[in-house]
């Protein structure tokens, strides 16, 4: 294109061009048009080409179709969020947020423009299998302090939020997440998200495989391969090597379950990787076995052809359905399949259910209070953060006692905490002490282990309720009323888009605005589920309450932790009392269920 048109004006007709070519089975290159412009008559167009071709092709065959692609596929194939970074500098310099278009290609970097919840930047990082140094930790503390909000939260990809940022210091920020050998890239929009693996990898004495190898393969793989970054939607891997505190990998688009296979079935014994495919449970699914193995160091290549046939075929009209899963439903597992080899060029190894022995179970209570490692004298002590947030202090406080007491990481949790690895047994006393002085435990709290909470409608525009807020008040009130003896999930979501995983909680609250009045007024508030799991309980919650305001929510909590501890049989599980009543019973206990008067009233 000439040199005399602007960037606004490249970016207009390239994407006019781009739309006219796709009618008619054309597309863009990866950079700019392929060809210069529409083809001459009687030439065939010109193949799309570069690392884009792929997507392109895909959105050409969908309007070929006579179907309509959405907002935010128009506005990748115009320009890709990748290659926004200098207009993102220029509106730093000017100090102006995104709009349109922009709020999703500034995802790409990892910077989420969050308002009308806060008038900020929040970024999102990435951190393969959630391990993080110390001097990381306590540079990201600087960071959050003096360009964020002195403040970080740990998700539920065993990752790590900074807010409250400024316009001016995106940019800055993203540079220096860099100096530290980190980075956002890929962090949000349609990307390939933080990719997850046990968290005691490499530590725990029960594992059957060290997922950071392959993790840290795989983030590799992503941030080096531009074609990764053409899916229709988002997209979820995680690694589990069967340690005691899982990964909740099927809940993933992919999910990597590490497994034993036994001798005798034409197999190579020894450990491999089951697949499993189709993970979204906001969208009430788990992934599913797929009869597929893998040797582990054919991970990345399997993944990469599993990501590129959703590439190929995920749904670009409705951004609902723009996910595996659908693919699958509509496909079948065996059709899907046979493209991922396809792909590869070669067959995938199918394994019988009956030639792979039972998986080591995971222990619930793991990732808090200090567990020892398969190295003899060494420990592994599981911090609770209330809700996933510790501020900068903390994080620096933390940073400390890995460098000095352990082995210098700290390890974060798909329950939004962390581990301090490495602590010889000698310093265990001295680090719960250093711990306890942040104003954190290291002591084992059934209640603190379950309790689960989502950004919200205090950093969030999807939130329905403030969901930090309201699992505390839950924490609070139900600590000293409800002596529980067993794990029960708690998990609070603002919206539908279960960032907190409401469906696979023991309790699940998704915000709900609650109506007050005829004339429209409404307050935080939730439906309540109960009954959901994960691993070898996996189950969907089912709904029990709906409209369930914020300010009643804790002494329903209360309640129905209550009637389970007076009504269930010996050791039943939390989710398997709830799935055993039925649910007019289970309600007519709770709503007769007395509570624990306020101290003082």
């Amino acid at each position: 294109m000439s040199g005399d048109f602007s960037a606004e004006q490249k970016r207009y007709l390239e994407g006019f061009i781009s739309g006219a070519q796709a009618m008619r089975g054309q597309g863009l290159a990866g950079h700019g048009l392929a060809g210069h412009g529409p083809a001459p008559a009687g030439q065939p167009a010109p193949e799309p080409t570069g690392p884009e071709a792929a997507s392109h092709k895909a959105m050409a065959r969908t309007e070929a179709e006579g179907r309509k692609l959405t907002p935010e596929e128009k506005a990748k194939r115009e320009e890709l969020g990748l290659d926004s970074y200098d207009r993102m500098k220029a509106h730093a310099a000017e100090g102006t947020f995104p709009k349109g278009p922009d709020m999703l290609r500034w995802k790409y970097h990892g910077l989420f423009y969050v308002a009308p919840a806060q008038d900020s930047f929040m970024c999102r990082l990435r951190m393969p299998n959630g391990i993080l140094t110390h001097w990381q930790v306590r540079g990201l503390a600087d960071i959050a302090q003096d360009h964020g909000g002195g403040y970080s939260d740990v998700t539920t990809r065993a990752n790590l939020q900074i807010r409250d940022i400024p316009a001016t210091d995106g940019v800055i920020l993203l540079e220096k997440l860099v100096d530290l050998g980190l980075t956002a890239k890929g962090s949000g929009a349609d990307n390939i998200r933080n990719v997850t693996g046990t968290p005691t990898a490499g530590i725990d004495p029960q594992e059957l495989l060290d997922t950071r190898p392959y993790a840290k393969d795989w983030h590799h793989y992503i941030l080096n391969s531009r074609d990764m970054y053409g899916l229709p939607r988002k997209f979820n891997v995680a690694f589990d090597g069967a340690g005691l505190i899982g990964a909740l990998e099927d809940t993933n688009d992919i999910g990597f379950q590490a497994i034993e296979v036994k001798d005798g079935f034409g197999i190579a014994p020894g450990v491999w990787f089951r697949l499993a495919l189709g993970g979204i449970t906001g969208h009430k699914d788990f992934a599913r076995d797929t009869g597929v193995i893998l040797k582990p160091e054919e991970a990345t290549k399997v993944a990469a052809a599993i990501v590129r046939v959703f590439i190929d075929t995920g749904d670009r009209t409705d951004r609902k359905k723009a996910r595996l899963k659908y693919v699958l439903d509509a496909w079948g597992f065996e059709k899907f399949l046979a493209a991922v080899e396809q792909k590869l060029g070669a067959p995938l190894t199918r394994c019988p259910a009956e030639a792979v022995a039972p998986r080591p179970e995971q222990d619930r209570m793991a990732h808090l209070g200090v567990h020892p490692q398969k190295q003899a004298g060494l420990n592994w002590i599981g911090v609770g953060l209330p809700v996933g947030r510790m501020t900068a202090d903390q994080m620096r406080g933390l940073a400390d006692i890995a460098a000095g007491m352990g082995d210098g990481h700290l390890r974060l949790t798909v329950w939004q905490n962390l581990l301090l690895s490495g602590i010889p047994d000698a310093h265990v006393a001295a680090a719960k002490e250093v711990v306890a002085g942040l104003g954190l435990t290291a002591e084992p709290s059934v209640l603190q282990a379950g309790l689960v909470a989502c950004t919200g409608a205090a950093g969030c525009r999807f939130g329905n309720a403030d969901t930090k807020a309201t699992a505390r008040a839950i924490g609070a009130h139900c600590g000293p009323r409800v002596a529980l003896d067993g794990p029960v999930n708690i998990h609070v979501t603002g919206c539908h888009n279960s960032c907190a995983q409401h469906y696979i909680g023991d309790i699940g609250l998704v915000g709900a605005r609650v109506p007050l009045n005829d004339e429209g007024d409404t307050v935080d508030g939730y439906h309540l589920l109960v009954g959901g799991g994960f691993g070898t309980d996996a189950a969907i919650a089912q709904e029990l309450y709906r409209d369930v305001t914020a300010e009643a929510a804790p002494v329903l909590v209360e309640k129905l932790l209550k009637v389970w501890l007076a009504h269930r049989a010996p050791q039943e599980p939390f989710a398997a009392f709830t799935r055993r009543l039925p649910t007019d019973q289970l309600t007519s206990l709770i709503d007769t269920q007395p509570v624990e008067a306020e101290a003082g009233a």
